[in-house]
């Protein structure tokens, strides 16, 4: 892959954004790549998923260069976000509905299309000197890439409509304040407390985890009964899984214990 890194170590699959001459911009490229790396990441043996960005950034938002390329062709809207949007904004939607635990690692600033791809993973580590902001008004552009559906869900309607209207650029700790960011380290332990934090996940009971995933994101959208039903489904689901049994018996004898995810 030319603009991102895949790498599966342990339990444990990672997507590293690699494109440091626009300070990793969710190009086209990109993002098909990042769709192509979630499901390898589902079709493999990995048992969570982490994004996170290099060289001092974790994603400057779109590709605002090739928009002013598009633009400057004269070339038909209705293709251009056909070709080149749909696909960018689908790369988000792919992380979020990843069947695995995601997570991201924000070590530097996401702003835009940037910040709502961390925003598609379930848990949000970050480092001091993490940067945020929605601020699409910029460059004259609404909402994209999934903003409208996760930011809300996150902060509240009138706090998304103020983080967009505004623009305003957030430090880790307002972040954190907001619910944009689960965790925030100190810097010089970032990489050490990020990975304490996903061996955690990554060597949890993975069946009961992603089932919690997809209840958690959906309870929303559904009626008590309805998730009610959804959570016995679950539970079905747990109740035949190993790592089950193997916490029951841990539980029991006071252990530790040691989840193999089946």
């Amino acid at each position: 892959m030319e603009y991102i890194d895949y790498d599966v170590v342990g339990e444990t699959a990672t997507i590293t954004l690699r494109n440091p001459e626009l300070r990793n911009a969710l190009t086209l490229d990109m993002a098909k790549e990042i769709t192509e790396a979630v499901e390898r990441a589902e079709d493999g043996d990995a048992r969570c998923l982490v994004l996170q960005g290099s060289e001092g950034h974790f994603c400057a938002g779109g590709d605002i260069k090739s928009m002013l390329e598009n633009i400057s062709d004269d070339r038909d809207v209705e293709e251009l976000i056909e070709e080149s949007a749909l696909p960018v904004n689908r790369s988000v939607q792919h992380v979020y509905e990843c069947a695995l635990p995601t997570i991201a690692k924000v070590d530097g600033p996401a702003f835009g299309a940037g910040a709502t791809l961390a925003l598609a993973c379930d848990v949000v580590l970050a480092s001091e000197r993490a940067e945020m902001s929605f601020g699409f008004r910029r460059i004259g552009l609404s909402v994209d890439s999934g903003t409208s559906y996760l930011l809300p869900r996150v902060v509240g309607q009138k706090t998304a409509m103020d983080l967009v209207y505004s623009g305003e650029l957030l430090d880790a700790d307002r972040a954190e304040q907001l619910g944009l960011i689960s965790r925030v380290f100190p810097t010089e332990a970032f990489e050490q407390r990020s990975q304490e934090y996903i061996e955690t996940v990554a060597t949890g009971p993975t069946v009961a985890l992603s089932h919690s995933k997809e209840l958690l994101q959906h309870g929303g959208d559904r009626t008590f009964d309805e998730v009610i039903e959804a959570e016995a489904d679950g539970l079905r689901a747990c109740f035949d899984s190993e790592d089950f049994e193997t916490g029951v018996q841990a539980f029991v004898n006071k252990q530790r214990p040691e989840f193999d995810g089946e």
